[in-house]
């Protein structure tokens, strides 16, 4: 993966219950890091039919591991095309260098 094709500024952010003044517990968002990411959108060729598993999946994301964070199903991938749920991270032939992450899109309603 070089460089030239992390082309897409991507923010990782974390949901984590908050309370408020009067003690109700609400969802707060936190951005936890801002990267460049590879984005491939779910398309017809080769790759993706391997990926038939994760039928939900409409985006792939690529990008370097950050060795202090570790990455989970548990945050949300937020760019300039929409937020994105989290399916699936994958550490990338095992190096540690890049994670590969399946993601979802999601819907605004309203």
């Amino acid at each position: 993966m070089s460089f030239g094709k992390m082309k897409t500024q991507i923010d990782l952010i974390t949901l984590e219950p908050i309370k408020d003044e009067q003690g109700f517990a609400t969802t707060g968002e936190t951005i936890v890091s801002s990267v460049r990411a590879y984005k491939e959108d779910r398309n017809g060729n080769e790759s993706w039919k391997n990926r038939a598993v994760f039928s939900k999946a409409s985006a792939l994301f690529r990008f370097r591991a950050i060795p202090s964070l570790t990455v989970t199903t548990n945050m949300i991938i937020a760019c300039e095309s929409g937020r994105y749920n989290i399916i699936s991270v994958e550490n990338v032939k095992g190096r540690g260098m890049y994670l590969e992450v399946l993601c979802e899109k999601v819907e605004v309603s309203g």
